[in-house]
């Protein structure tokens, strides 16, 4: 080991994980440079307790010394903000005046937070579908019992039925939306779209909504046509999900404006484009909110969004959608003077 320990370090040196060698005397010999941002600069020389302190990569290193054979640990740190989490790899290593001891950190922190997304998926959706369902069940059970002779009480109950089985439709209906969108993220659409026409019909469709809710649709464009690349039908699902959104979160503001501004040079693209704007005059949205808006199943007002049906998955579908076109999505609220959700679209 001595005659070749400059080799050796340099190999440590070259390793692209934080490694540590520790020597016979139980002292820090060499640390790499991903290890020394780790750790910090003063390693070399103390003793391997003092510097990775952790009880069980501690223990793994003991074990490795008594034993040697390789073991592994986990190692928990913390940049920032944000928790890491790391794979510790503890092998013993032959030198001619004893035994080393290497020990290199694989960092496994986007493993762990792709982990804690699913986990947090699968509790929002069985949460989500639980509330529905139980409510089902309560109400088939009230009427094969107490109201099964109540006509009054039958109807109401198949109308509270038919809405809560309606939104675990919805719901079903938007999580095969959004693993279609994610599945297809990274292929930008090719075909070609009038996005005027697109949002023209789209306003359509929804008039009667808007009627019904007492709010109004004003649509202005500085352009009667705009060709660009698009998947047709997930642009209308965008366009859809924004303006549902005005119409029913923005009703006290009893109107709904939608705006094409002119293709022009855009910074946040790099390149032309054109915006397109959706905006309501309703109660607006907390600044603390606006980073989280298009996380899935994060809602402002829980109890609203369900009230009027809302999944907790659409502005998420927006995101990745608008992601898919190579877009930006841009949200702008104040308190009592509504929201505009802008979607920024490359031409070419």
């Amino acid at each position: 080991m001595e005659n070749s320990s400059d080799l050796a370090i340099e190999l440590l040196l070259a390793l692209p994980l934080a490694a540590v060698l520790i020597g016979p005397n139980e002292r820090i010999v060499a640390v790499n440079p991903v290890a020394r941002a780790l750790f910090g600069a003063d390693l070399p020389g103390r003793h391997y307790i003092t510097a990775l302190r952790q009880p069980a990569v501690l223990d793994a290193v003991e074990q490795s010394m008594m034993n040697g054979a390789p073991t592994e640990s986990m190692y928990l740190g913390r940049e920032g903000s944000r928790d890491t989490s790391y794979r510790v790899h503890i092998a013993p290593v032959a030198g001619a005046s004893g035994r080393y001891i290497l020990v290199s950190f694989e960092d496994i922190t986007p493993l762990e937070d792709a982990g804690k997304m699913r986990r947090d998926f699968v509790a929002n959706v069985s949460h989500e579908l639980r509330t529905p369902l139980t409510a089902l069940l309560g109400f088939i059970e009230t009427l094969r019992g107490a109201a099964r002779n109540d006509a009054n009480a039958r109807d109401r109950f198949l109308g509270i039925m038919e809405r809560e089985a309606g939104r675990m439709s919805q719901l079903v209906q938007d999580l095969l939306s959004l693993s279609r969108v994610e599945e297809n993220e990274r292929q930008r659409p090719s075909d070609q779209i009038d996005i005027c026409g697109l949002i023209k019909s789209t306003i359509s469709a929804l008039t009667p909504l808007a009627t019904k809710s007492g709010v109004s649709i004003a649509y202005a464009a500085e352009v009667e046509q705009i060709v660009l690349p698009a998947d047709e039908m997930q642009m209308r699902q965008v366009f859809t999900n924004l303006i549902e959104n005005a119409i029913k979160y923005g009703i006290t503001g009893g109107k709904v404006e939608i705006s094409v501004a002119e293709p022009a040079i855009l910074p946040l693209l790099r390149g032309r484009g054109v915006v397109i704007s959706v905006r309501d005059y309703g109660d607006g949205i907390a600044a603390h909110h606006i980073p989280r808006l298009t996380e899935r199943f994060y809602r402002v007002d829980s109890h609203r969004s369900r009230e009027v049906g809302g999944t907790g998955l659409g502005l998420a579908i927006v995101k990745h959608i608008v992601n898919r076109h190579r877009g930006r999505l841009k949200i702008e609220s104040n308190e009592g003077e509504g929201t505009v959700f802008s979607v920024i679209l490359p031409i070419d």
